[in-house]
């Protein structure tokens, strides 16, 4: 979680809603596995995702890039 007033990391990170999605001025659930070299390897939108099986992904998304 991160605090972001003037919406300057969710420009970046590709996270903002457009002015005629609901909610436009919440950025999307998105998680992002980040590699050892500081990039993005994968990014996990979570709207309407089960976040309860959303770990599980992510550690099987790991362990297929060891």
């Amino acid at each position: 979680m991160i605090s972001d007033p003037d919406h300057t990391i969710g420009e970046a990170y590709e996270a903002q809603k457009g002015p005629d999605e609901q909610y436009p001025d919440f950025p999307r659930r998105i998680s992002y596995l980040i590699d050892p070299d500081g990039n993005i390897a994968a990014a996990y939108d979570l709207a309407g995702t089960d976040l309860s099986e959303h770990a599980a992904v992510v550690l099987a998304d790991i362990a297929a890039r060891s």
